[in-house]
């Protein structure tokens, strides 16, 4: 009697810890991607973009996650404009989603947006730039609330690199526009390339653009004649990039790109952190909170995964020759 009374006891045990676990597998998450600019649905075939989001869905199908089925994915774009970030936050968290991933090089917008109006739901940032800095995160190491996610920073040293690849490709190149916002200018990162520039004897100019307009930046460049174009990274040059590549290719003018998407509208030489493996790596953060795990106690990491990118086409229109030694050292050479 006393036997069956145990077994009793542990298969209604048994139970209770099943419970919670086969209503977590009927339910559906929403998970809601915002971003600052850009598109995914209306996004070309190649698009950038459309390759970033796909990546995500790629890490959460890889975990078992099936839009339609066990996930439901959201989509919004402020298309450029700030105003519009805080009125995307506003509707999506009228809905409750399960998890925000706060995308693009403007993540930390999308993140204070929602952070000014709740500290319970997670967010994850995909690809944030100083995070504790900004005030989104206590530290990278212990978040302290409901953010969390990956941070896209490489550092003063990383960003020097960037200027010295130029100089290798195009040593006549000694006076460099640096084509960033004044708070790129004004960062870490930049100062390490200016420190680099004297260095390394090139005359270092701030082409400053606004979030959507260019005209005055590609003007100061054209007036100054400048050698050289050194692309900082932000979610405005990112998304405005073809554009970019355009007038560098127009004024047959060497220049350093951020990120591998450039190289592919025909950027001339890409040095940074894999984009699509910081998207595809968020996907894990997600699955690990909608599985339980706090953000506050889940590390914002660092890129682990960087891409040096050559377009060989770009590079014969405008006659230079890349040393054999920096062709070799490239992850991918592209025509």
């Amino acid at each position: 009697m006393k036997r069956r009374v145990v077994i009793a006891l542990i298969g209604g045990v048994m139970s209770a810890l099943w419970l919670p676990r086969a209503r977590a597998a009927g339910k559906v998450y929403r998970i809601v991607f915002v971003v600052p600019t850009g598109q995914y649905l209306d996004a070309k075939e190649g698009d950038a973009w459309k390759g970033l989001v796909t990546a995500f869905l790629q890490g959460l199908r890889e975990l078992g996650y099936v839009d339609g089925k066990n996930m439901k994915f959201e989509f919004y774009s402020a298309e450029g404009k700030f105003g519009q970030i805080d009125e995307i936050a506003a509707r999506v968290l009228v809905t409750s989603p399960d998890v925000i991933l706060a995308g693009g090089g403007g993540a930390n917008e999308v993140a204070h947006a929602f952070q000014r109006l709740t500290r319970t739901v997670p967010i994850v940032m995909a690809n944030s730039s100083d995070p504790a800095a900004q005030g989104l995160v206590a530290s990278l190491a212990h978040p302290g609330a409901n953010i969390t996610g990956f941070s896209g920073n490489t550092g003063p040293e990383f960003e020097a690199k960037r200027l010295q690849l130029l100089r290798e490709v195009a040593p006549n190149a000694i006076r460099v526009a640096y084509l960033g916002l004044k708070l790129d200018w004004e960062s870490p990162a930049a100062i390490g390339v200016r420190s680099a520039a004297e260095r390394l004897g090139i005359t270092l100019l701030h082409a400053e653009h606004a979030p959507s307009n260019y005209e005055d930046a590609f003007g100061l460049i054209t007036r100054e004649q400048l050698q050289g174009l050194f692309v900082a990274r932000n979610p405005w040059n990112f998304s405005n990039r073809r554009g970019i590549t355009g007038f560098a290719r127009d004024r047959r003018m060497p220049a350093v790109y951020p990120t591998r998407e450039f190289a592919e509208v025909a950027g001339l030489i890409c040095y940074g952190p894999s984009l699509s493996d910081l998207y595809r790596r968020a996907a894990g953060h997600v699955d690990r909170i909608l599985k339980g795990a706090k953000p506050a106690e889940l590390p914002v990491e660092q890129p682990t995964k960087f891409e040096l990118v050559i377009n060989s086409r770009t590079a014969g229109e405008l006659g230079l020759n890349i040393p054999a030694a920096l062709l070799a050292l490239a992850d991918e050479v592209t025509d």
